[in-house]
């Protein structure tokens, strides 16, 4: 597939994957959250019980959607292959800290776009330190950053994490008493579209990304290293065509204040996007293509989705998750930390070039 094909499929599945994001809203889920992998991740932990915050429990089928749509469409193109051994405790930790870093923002780099396309200007701050932290990221991979190859594994362990969301989708529809569910009225987690409408977009939605490997920290590092922007215009696609659902439908509200799930805090803001980008790029991809990635077999990815969720469970049960009224002070903390935990994992694995 040459260049301009390439881009004309990118640019056709950001437009269809921002359209689905934005008739979410419509169908139910939280406004300007279409898609956010850190905040369904969150949720999807707390219905677990792994985190006791009432107002963000609720089994998020976008999730499920997202790994078995990678998972189908792989194994029908016979791309799916079972492969890792990369470093997986590294991997873990800065899954962990990555999602430290999402929850200080309050969103994702998918949902940054998507907060965008409805006038949450806060979201700015996070784009400039999302940028700053993919910067600072391939300053390390030009000096040979590395977590080294991977390895083939066996054919089950490609399988295990897609399987587990079948089991999870069982939990959701059956509803046993051990899991929890926002109440009505009760907070993010009690905003949600029908499952079966939030289930097939999940399901289309990872399938388009596995087929076109759209990645935002993908677009932006390449931007940086190789002059090359293709996978960004898919993101640019996402928040033209978010933007123009929230338009037709009212949902556009420009501004900083009283946004919704979003704090008005720019630095913390900032520095909760830098470390997110600094550490997907450390990964290899944003939390939406450790989904896709997870659902093609790869272990590595698998392990970073369960650091996601284990920072995310982390977060709530020890105060480090901002709100709308803004950073914790634990929250504060944890960022510097997971800061600094990340450029010892970057010096670390840096090897420099010989000449």
């Amino acid at each position: 597939m040459n260049l301009q094909a390439e881009k004309r499929n990118i640019i056709g599945a950001g437009l269809l994957i921002g359209l689905i994001a934005g008739l979410l809203v419509i169908a139910g889920n939280p406004a300007n959250m279409g898609f956010c992998i850190a905040c369904f991740i969150r949720d999807t932990v707390g219905g677990l019980g792994l985190h006791r915050a009432a107002a963000v429990q609720y089994l998020r089928p976008e999730i499920m959607g997202l790994i078995l749509g990678s998972f189908f469409i792989s194994l029908l193109s016979h791309e799916h292959a079972a492969k890792g051994g990369s470093a997986p405790l590294t991997r873990f930790l800065l899954g962990f800290v990555v999602m430290i870093g999402c929850l200080m923002f309050l969103g994702c780099p998918f949902r940054m776009i998507l907060r965008l396309a409805g006038g949450d200007w806060n979201a700015f701050s996070g784009l400039a330190g999302f940028i700053l932290g993919i910067a600072t990221g391939v300053f390390f991979l030009n000096r040979g950053y590395s977590l080294k190859r991977t390895y083939n594994q066996p054919p089950l362990e490609g399988k295990l994490l897609p399987a587990l969301q079948l089991v999870l989708l069982v939990l959701l529809i059956t509803a046993p008493a051990v899991i929890l569910f926002t109440k009505a009225g009760g907070g993010p987690g009690a905003k949600h579209a029908a499952t079966v409408v939030s289930l097939g977009a999940g399901l289309l939605v990872g399938a388009l990304a596995q087929k076109t490997r759209l990645c935002m920290v993908g677009g932006i590092r390449d931007a940086i290293l190789f002059r090359e922007g293709k996978l960004l215009f898919g993101f640019v696609a996402i928040f033209i065509s978010a933007l123009a659902v929230n338009l037709l439908a009212g949902n556009f509200h420009p501004g900083f204040a009283n946004q919704p799930i979003a704090h008005t805090d720019a630095l913390w803001n900032l520095l909760g996007m830098y470390l997110a980008g600094f550490g997907c790029v450390l990964l290899g991809g944003c939390p939406l293509r450790q989904l896709v990635l997870t659902g093609e077999g790869n272990t590595d990815s698998a392990v970073t989705v369960l650091g996601l969720a284990a920072g995310a469970a982390f977060a709530h049960n020890f105060a480090l998750a901002a709100s709308a009224q803004g950073p914790t002070f634990n929250g504060k903390i944890g960022v510097m930390v997971g800061i600094l935990v990340t450029l010892i994992i970057a010096v670390s694995n840096t090897v420099k070039e010989s000449r």
